[in-house]
């Protein structure tokens, strides 16, 4: 049965340790910080489970059962494009502005199974353990969070350099059940949500760092897992009309602390090996798979922004003019570049093994080239806006008082909608623009695939650099010197 809404809403209330304002939170799914959220996410899992559309959401596991198609391991183009599809059907749902929904860890995982013989070189058993958890997973529907930095603190120190050895989470034990681990990871965006975390570090590790070289998975309510969230903007959005995305799209992001956390060996995949932590990614389609969801996410999420630029044009009665349509269609060509790099890295896939894996070099073209985009159109578009993202009313509780109301009316004023439109619609604009809460999207949309230079290295090592010097050294073949007489 595939798992809908009021399923995964009720696998939440699980005891987890959560920590906002100074409080522990007994219940997430009926928390001021997070139950829109939560709701959210329920109607993710609603229209997957819907029986018009499982054709699109899921596939057959080969076991009888159905499974959602973010657990998909495509074996040609067609199935990727098929997966892709169902990706972006459920990311309409929230816009593209929860970065961090099933379908991103899914696809991790999903990618380091598809490169298992990786796993078998470095460790059979390890091996065994992340077999057994995709399909689990897979199975069960989780839904999975990541923590894969450590805690900035000093950064031109290593991990065990820090003046706390376990500022980092890092192996303090281990015995015939597992391993016990103690330290802090970041950045549990979305963990609120999570049934489970996927830990590990995907940042460079020197030697001696091979305490926190780990990788495992365990549920968000494990005990002495410490979930400690930032500020939530849904909190200071009680009315979803002030704010239509942070009151409702808000997945939330939390430092994780592991107070001497038990982690029993078949949950596992790697202990202690600093090459094979960053193999995991590299060696197999993970990093690929997962930032390549990514991208089909921002996709999306610059459609939503398309939409909001031209409604802001029609909203102020300016699309007529010549530099409006200009700025528009500079937009447009902006948001079609993500899109070619999405339909150009399936294109261009190839196949590793038995499984369909799009284009690494054009997905990290794609990383470089958005990180650098995102802020340029979200400045053009507050450069279309103007004045109109500011000059609203501080409320809905406005629209009760009939003198402020009667004020609005006269105030407000568009060529395409009445006042209460008019404020609906750049109260939608300015939270996706300027609120706190698309602040923190232009951060996070700038920085989740890592660093500039992070993403700028992948890119400079994937690309074809032999057949570019190729075709320069083959024009130099074609003349020379010429000889003196």
């Amino acid at each position: 049965m595939i798992k809908n809404g009021a399923q995964h809403t009720k696998s939440l209330r699980d005891g987890r340790e959560i920590y906002i304002y100074g409080q522990r939170v007994e219940d997430v799914t009926t928390a001021p910080a997070f139950r829109h959220s939560v709701a959210s996410m329920g109607k993710l899992y609603d229209f997957q489970a819907a029986p018009e559309n499982q054709a699109l959401m899921t596939f057959e596991t080969g076991n009888g059962a159905r499974a959602n198609r973010i657990w998909q391991l495509p074996k040609s183009y067609a199935e990727l494009v098929e997966r892709r599809h169902a990706l972006e059907a459920w990311t309409e749902l929230h816009g593209g502005f929860m970065g961090r929904a099933p379908d991103h860890v899914a696809s991790c995982i999903a990618g380091m199974y598809m490169g298992l013989e990786v796993f078998e070189e470095y460790d059979q058993a390890r091996a065994s353990a992340l077999a057994d958890y995709y399909h689990y997973a897979r199975d069960n529907e989780l839904y999975l969070t990541y923590v894969i930095i450590n805690p900035q603190a000093d950064r031109s120190k290593a991990a065990n350099e820090q003046k706390d050895p376990f500022f980092a989470c890092g192996v303090v034990d281990q015995d015939s059940s597992g391993l016990t681990v103690r330290g802090g990871k970041m950045l549990a965006t979305g963990g609120v949500l999570a049934n489970e975390v996927f830990v590990t570090c995907i940042q460079p590790m020197r030697e001696g760092e091979e305490p926190y070289a780990i990788s495992f998975a365990i549920p968000m309510n494990t005990s002495g897992l410490k979930i400690l969230s930032r500020k939530s903007y849904e909190a200071q959005s009680p009315e979803i009309f002030d704010n239509p995305l942070g009151a409702q799209f808000d997945e939330n992001d939390a430092v994780l602390y592991f107070d001497d956390v038990k982690v029993p060996w078949e949950r596992v995949f790697i202990n202690q090996n600093t090459s094979m932590c960053a193999r995991q990614f590299h060696a197999t389609p993970a990093h690929v798979y997962q930032n390549y969801q990514a991208q089909i996410r921002l996709m999306v999420k610059m459609r939503f922004l398309m939409g909001i630029a031209r409604k802001t044009a029609e909203t102020n009665g300016t699309l007529a003019i010549p530099a409006v349509r200009e700025t528009l269609g500079q937009l447009a060509a902006q948001a079609a570049m993500v899109e070619a790099f999405v339909y150009g890295m399936e294109a261009k896939g190839k196949m590793r093994g038995a499984y369909y894996i799009p284009d690494t070099h054009l997905l990290y073209s794609a990383q470089v080239l958005t990180q650098q985009l995102y802020a340029q159109v979200t400045t053009t578009m507050r450069d279309l806006a103007g004045g109109g993202l500011i000059m609203l009313p501080s409320s809905v509780a406005d629209f009760a008082n009939p003198e402020v109301a009667r004020l609005i009316e006269k105030t407000q004023a568009s060529p395409v909608t009445d006042a209460k439109g008019r404020v609906k619609f750049f109260k939608l604009a300015w939270d996706a623009l300027g609120s706190e809460f698309g602040s923190r999207h232009q951060q996070y949309e700038m920085f989740y695939a890592g660093a500039t230079f992070v993403t700028k290295g992948h890119s400079f090592r994937h690309f074809d650099w032999d057949r570019s010097t190729g075709l320069v050294d083959a024009m130099m073949a074609g003349y020379e010197l010429p000889a003196v007489s």
